[in-house]
């Protein structure tokens, strides 16, 4: 027989206030399970953006900071050998500091300089800056003077050549070179004084550190100030001579180009080892 229900009179008792709520326990997970709030992997979208800030960060560095220039030529030996790959930092020869973020250097009597052909701006060339605005300048004899005193220069390299003299005493109009831009000509016939040329404000004059193989202002003038691209920071690759020959032979620095080898050899390791001077790399340029 069924009984009846009572209601009781009396309060359930109160809980204590240290009581804990009753817990419920996390289900066990089976083995290998993982819990995606924790383990998720990498979206492609995640990749996408490391990668586009990676981007950003080098047309960032190129545009603003460093760009990377490979030497053709043999002008600047043996300061710079045809194949040595260059980084040239662009902050520190900006114009007025005009497109850069740091404080820009003057460009001193010395430097090694990255900059526009004067003849063809879509060209870069180096060179180093021998005579500054306001200088008068002469060689003789192969020999720079500036303002009437003669330049050291153990950079300079004077190679046996058949004589010049418009290359070794300049300036000078007895004989015309066939390699001087006819507007430069023109123009250094109003600059002369005292056999001395008068380097005008705003503008520089460069020579290549190989003296007797090197085409510079002698033959095609002054550099702009606004022309200079930068200065080269240091040597980061340097390819075997005849790897640059193969590579380039147009005689005009180039923007990080590349090359292969052009000789095979019986092993693996010497065409390694012969592929590149490992000498040179990292060498800070001066």
């Amino acid at each position: 027989m069924t009984q009846p229900v009572i209601a009781s009179s009396q309060q359930p008792p109160a809980e204590s206030p240290n009581t804990q709520p009753p817990v419920t326990p996390r289900p066990h997970l089976p083995h290998g399970h993982h819990h995606h709030a924790h383990h998720e992997k990498p979206s492609i979208y995640a990749a996408l953006q490391s990668l586009l800030y990676l981007i950003v960060v080098a047309i960032f560095i190129i545009t603003f900071c460093m760009q990377p220039f490979r030497i053709p030529s043999e002008s600047m030996e043996s300061t710079l050998l045809v194949g040595d790959f260059l980084l040239v930092n662009k902050q520190a020869a900006a114009p007025d500091g005009a497109g850069t973020l740091l404080p820009t250097a003057a460009i001193r009597r010395g430097d090694v300089i990255v900059f526009h052909d004067p003849v063809d701006a879509t060209l870069h060339l180096v060179k180093r800056v021998i005579g500054l605005p306001g200088d008068h300048l002469r060689l003789h004899n192969g020999l720079v003077y500036i303002n009437g005193h003669a330049l050291t220069e153990p950079y300079a390299v004077y190679r046996p050549s058949p004589p010049d003299n418009f290359r070794d005493n300049f300036p000078r109009f007895q004989s015309a070179d066939p390699e001087i831009d006819s507007h430069w000509w023109i123009r250094m016939r109003s600059l002369i004084e005292n056999n001395e040329l008068i380097i005008p404000t705003g503008n520089y004059f460069v020579l290549g550190d190989n003296r007797n193989d090197s085409e510079d202002s002698r033959y095609w003038g002054f550099v702009p100030r606004e022309a200079i691209v930068g200065k080269p920071l240091l040597i980061y690759f340097s390819l075997q001579q005849h790897e640059a020959e193969d590579a380039d032979s147009t005689g005009t620095l180039t923007q990080q180009a590349t090359a292969t080898p052009s000789r095979k050899h019986s092993s693996k390791i010497d065409s390694v080892v012969d592929f590149a001077r490992w000498g040179r790399t990292f060498q800070i340029v001066r």
